[in-house]
């Protein structure tokens, strides 16, 4: 039920444990599915640690984790990665070797036509709607959204006296969301209270090191296999009833959309 996030945009000035390397991220990956994620995050790296959609860059790291992994793998389409929106659609239509899914953030400058782009390509797309922005809205209104895979639903408030009522209000505003499954998930100081609420309501969660640095007794992890294990061990709140919407790898193709 948990899909782990290895490295987001973090570099190597945020701890050793943060896979920046296709071996370290092939490394990662086994330890945290091994632990129980059903799906793996990934933000591909340049050897300066910078995120890249250079297919030079997305298909080593890809090829490596799924030599290690029996489970979808998917990438992030960020515009930090590449922030003319033209470049953004190019680098996509020149990958080589494709991802399961790419999340694309709704709210940003060309979003719909990057997601269309992967639709196109057989590329499953997690919608990335982040709290605080129009990204809900322009969702709301879109034609591809009853094609993604899921609504990925990212809580930007770190606080975590506040994270919680973010999560709840950033739900309320996307409604039914066309349909799809949503993944609730908080980032920093507001990671583990997101996480709980998500087991509370029945929704997927994802956890790992893009999102926090520490555990929820304030220690710092030292791997994303522990943050998976961290996070299982209080999965006890989820309801016995609650549909999964994270897949394992035998069903990923009975339940991947389709245009």
């Amino acid at each position: 039920m948990v899909q782990v996030c290895l490295n987001g945009r973090r570099s190597a000035a945020d701890g050793a444990g943060v896979p920046m390397s296709p071996e370290d991220l092939a490394r990662s990956a086994a330890e945290a599915v091994a632990a129980g994620a059903t799906s793996v995050h990934v933000h591909p790296k340049t050897p300066c640690g910078h995120d890249s959609l250079s297919p030079r860059v997305l298909a080593p790291a890809l090829e490596a984790i799924r030599a290690r992994v029996r489970v979808p793998v998917g990438v992030t389409t960020g515009a930090w990665a590449e922030p003319d929106p033209a470049a953004r659609l190019a680098r996509v239509r020149s990958w080589s070797v494709l991802p399961d899914f790419a999340s694309v953030d709704w709210h940003e400058p060309g979003a719909e036509e990057v997601a269309e782009e992967l639709l196109a390509r057989g590329v499953a797309v997690e919608a990335g709607i982040w709290s605080g922005t129009e990204g809900a809205r322009r969702f709301a209104g879109s034609p591809l959204g009853p094609g993604v895979l899921r609504v990925l639903a990212e809580v930007t408030d770190p606080e975590p006296a506040t994270a919680e009522a973010s999560a709840r209000a950033l739900l309320a505003e996307l409604g039914p969301a066309h349909g799809r499954p949503v993944l609730l998930h908080g980032e920093e100081g507001g990671t583990w209270p997101v996480l709980r609420l998500a087991g509370r309501l029945g929704l997927a969660t994802r956890i790992g090191l893009e999102d926090t640095l520490l555990l929820p007794d304030g220690r710092r992890a030292v791997s994303n296999a522990q943050l998976v294990t961290a996070a299982l061990a209080g999965d006890a709140s989820r309801p016995k009833s609650g549909r999964s919407t994270l897949f394992t790898s035998g069903q990923w193709e009975l339940m991947k959309p389709t245009r």
